[in-house]
C-alpha cells in the first residue's frame, strides 16, 4: 500500500506540474503578440457573440491560437468582454490581453465632420452625405419631410442646426448628427436669448435666430459682429431697409452664380431685403454662438452703413456721403 500511495502521490504531482505548464501556456497565448503589421480596424458586428468574434479575428489571421481564447469562457469567465458593436482599431504590439481589454472598454473609433458657421442647412446635408461611414436617411426628404422627423412639423428649417464640429461612429446615421445639432441650436437659442438687451428691435428669439444668420453671412471676422448688429437695428429703428447683399443671393437660390446686378437687386422676392422691410421671413444660414450674441447685444454707436474692404473687413460709415466714398474706394476702384 505504501508503495501504491508513492505512485500515487508522484502521478498527482506530475498530474499538477502537467496542468501548471498547460495553464501557463494557455496564458501564454493570450499574452502573445497578434499578428500585425499595420493599424487595423476591426468592427464587432450587431449582435456578435464572443465565439464568432473569436472566429472573426481567427479568420483575418489577427490571433492564431483561437482555441486560447475559447477556453477563456471556462477559465477566466470574466476576463470575456462586454462586446459592443462598433469599429476597434488593433495596433501591431497588442497582446491578447490588450485585444480583450480594448473589447471590454468599448472604446470604438470616431469619426469627425465640421459644419462651418454661416452654410446653409443643404450645405450641411450634402456634407453628412458624403461623410465616411454615415448612413444616409434623409436623402431626397423635403426641409418640410426633414423637420417632420425631427418632431418639429410646421417649422422652417434653415437656420435650427447649430454649425459645429460633431463625432460619430459607424453605425450612425445623418440624423443623429441633425438631431443632436437641432438639441444645441435650441439650447442655445435659449441661453442666448435669456441674456438679451431690453431695447431691441426684434421681438422673439427666432427673430434673433434670423438677425444671427444675417450676421453671419455678412462677416466672419468676430469683433465685427456686434458692429454688424448696432447697424442693422439702428437702420430697422429708423425705418430703413437692411440691404445686405446675402439676402438677395439666399432668395436667387440656385440661380446664383457667383454676381449680384441691379437687377437682381430690385427683384422682388421675399428674402430681398433692398425691396422688403424689415428681416427676412426665415434665416438665410447657420449662424454660430457668436452672431447669436451679437444679434441680441448689437454695439452701440451712429454707423448705418457698412462696406467690404475686400480683406474679410469692413469700413463702417455714419452717412450715405461717407460710405458712398468707402465704396469708391474698396469697390469701384478694385
Amino acid at each position: 500500500m505504501l508503495r501504491s500511495l508513492k505512485v500515487l502521490i508522484v502521478l498527482l504531482m506530475i498530474a499538477g506540474v502537467a496542468l501548471f505548464a498547460g495553464y501557463r501556456y494557455w496564458e501564454s497565448r493570450l499574452e502573445a503578440p497578434i499578428v500585425l503589421s499595420e493599424s487595423t480596424i476591426y468592427e464587432v458586428p450587431g449582435g456578435a457573440g464572443f465565439h464568432s468574434v473569436v472566429r472573426g479575428l481567427a479568420e483575418r489571421g489577427v490571433i492564431s491560437d483561437a482555441w486560447a481564447y475559447r477556453l477563456l469562457v471556462r477559465l477566466d469567465p470574466q476576463a470575456v468582454p462586454d462586446l459592443r458593436p462598433g469599429e476597434y482599431r488593433l495596433q501591431p504590439g497588442m497582446s491578447g490581453r490588450d485585444v480583450l481589454a480594448l473589447l471590454d472598454s468599448h472604446e470604438v473609433v470616431t469619426y469627425s465632420l465640421t459644419i462651418p458657421e454661416g452654410w446653409t442647412l443643404q450645405q450641411m446635408r450634402d456634407r453628412l452625405a458624403q461623410a465616411p461611414k454615415l448612413e444616409v436617411l434623409t436623402a431626397g426628404l423635403s426641409g418640410d419631410q426633414l423637420m417632420a422627423r425631427m418632431g418639429r412639423e410646421d417649422t422652417h428649417p434653415e437656420g435650427w442646426f447649430f454649425p459645429d464640429t460633431y463625432r460619430y461612429q459607424k453605425g450612425m446615421s445623418d440624423l443623429d448628427i441633425l438631431r443632436r445639432a437641432l438639441n444645441r441650436m435650441e439650447d442655445v437659442l435659449e441661453e442666448v436669448w435669456a441674456e438679451r438687451d431690453d431695447d431691441l428691435t426684434i421681438d422673439s428669439a427666432y427673430e434673433a435666430l434670423i438677425m444671427a444668420s444675417l450676421i453671419e453671412r455678412e462677416t466672419g471676422v468676430p469683433e465685427e459682429r456686434r458692429d454688424i448688429a448696432g447697424v442693422f437695428k439702428r437702420r430697422m429703428e429708423r425705418g430703413m431697409r437692411l440691404q445686405t447683399d446675402p439676402t438677395v443671393i439666399y432668395g436667387m437660390g440656385e440661380r446664383y452664380e457667383g454676381n449680384i446686378t441691379r437687377a437682381d437687386l430690385r427683384e422682388a422676392t421675399a428674402y430681398n431685403t433692398y425691396v422688403i422691410d424689415g428681416l427676412p421671413p426665415t434665416p438665410i444660414a447657420l449662424p454660430g454662438r457668436g452672431a447669436l450674441e451679437a444679434a441680441v447685444n448689437p454695439a452701440e454707436g451712429e454707423s448705418l452703413y457698412f462696406v467690404s474692404r475686400g480683406d474679410g473687413t469692413h469700413q463702417f460709415s455714419d452717412s450715405l456721403r461717407e460710405h458712398n466714398n468707402a465704396v469708391n474706394r474698396y469697390i469701384r476702384n478694385r
